[in-house]
């Protein structure tokens, strides 16, 4: 399984270098790099729940997103090594503290060692389930990878538009990237599924959007995509968290928080459409105080 490293295409950057003896897109070798493992309270509600989820964030990217809030991480590469035998361990230490279920944050350039973690830690008992948190610029072959082994796809869905996909994640190709990689996992997990008596996810689809100041008609645009694609048998997360970060300060559309008359209008739009499935953020999300803090990592 780590044979694809020397000829990497895992994702749609499609570099094809040999990450044994250099990096390609994502800037990523072939050994593991993580930036954080702890017990995250700030997830979806049936993902946190009253435990937290297990989140293990990992270090690059394969999108350049100028407001990224964890740029330090995904675009300043801050992180520790670690083996996949550290990397099973580290489930496994979630488990036993509580966790709900294991989150993996950014993991496509990680996808080979990450599916020998979770062999590795199943046989030594890890019985949660998990999730697969991406930015849904992935390619189909990587997510039927990846997929027998995941309960639960956490998939954003950034852009309708490819021009803002183009300006703002050096992604050109993201609606039709990212559409046929969520209609891929979407096959493999189906309808949600919920623990009745926790009310947490076992097995699933949530699809986050965050919303961008001044771009509700992408927005509507995403959100008639997916109702039109998979009506109620998925769960909306529309966010109005954003909080110019990174790049987005000094960019004239993004240098500015999101209004929360547009967020609520856009409720009432997902509303109207007869979307039974979403959840939304109280007014006072876009905060700081939901950012990981990477200079504890935790491990």
């Amino acid at each position: 399984m780590l044979n694809i490293l020397s000829d990497c295409d895992l994702c749609p950057r499609n570099c094809h270098v040999d990450r044994f003896s250099h990096t390609g897109y994502c800037n990523s070798t072939n050994e593991i790099k993580l930036s954080k493992a702890y017990l995250h309270m700030w997830e979806e509600p049936c993902i946190s729940g009253s435990n937290g989820s297990g989140c293990l964030f990992f270090s690059n990217c394969n999108l350049s997103c100028i407001f990224c809030q964890n740029y330090e991480i995904s675009q300043n590469s801050k992180g520790r090594l670690v083996s996949i035998d550290q990397l099973s361990n580290l489930m496994l230490k979630l488990q036993k503290n509580g966790a709900h279920n294991i989150n993996l944050v950014t993991p496509t350039q990680y996808v080979p060692q990450i599916c020998k973690a979770i062999i590795l830690a199943k046989k030594l008992g890890l019985s949660i389930p998990i999730v697969y948190n991406t930015n849904s610029y992935e390619s189909t072959k990587t997510i039927q990878t990846i997929a027998p082994f995941v309960d639960i796809f956490l998939a954003d869905f950034k852009y309708f538009d490819d021009k803002y996909a183009r300006e703002y994640s050096n992604a050109p190709d993201y609606f039709n990237v990212a559409s046929a990689a969520i209609k891929t996992m979407y096959d493999y997990v189906g309808n949600p599924i919920f623990d009745l008596d926790s009310k947490l996810m076992k097995k699933g689809l949530i699809i986050r959007h965050l919303m961008l100041p001044g771009h509700g008609l992408d927005t509507k645009n995403i959100i008639n995509y997916l109702f039109e694609s998979y009506g109620s048998n998925f769960y909306l997360s529309l966010m109005n968290q954003y909080t110019p970060y990174y790049k987005a300060l000094n960019h004239p559309k993004l240098n500015k928080p999101l209004s929360q008359n547009r967020y609520e209008k856009m409720i009432d739009y997902c509303s109207s459409l007869g979307l039974e499935n979403v959840f939304i953020q109280d007014k006072g999300s876009s905060s700081d105080s939901f950012i990981p803090n990477f200079d504890n990592p935790n491990f």
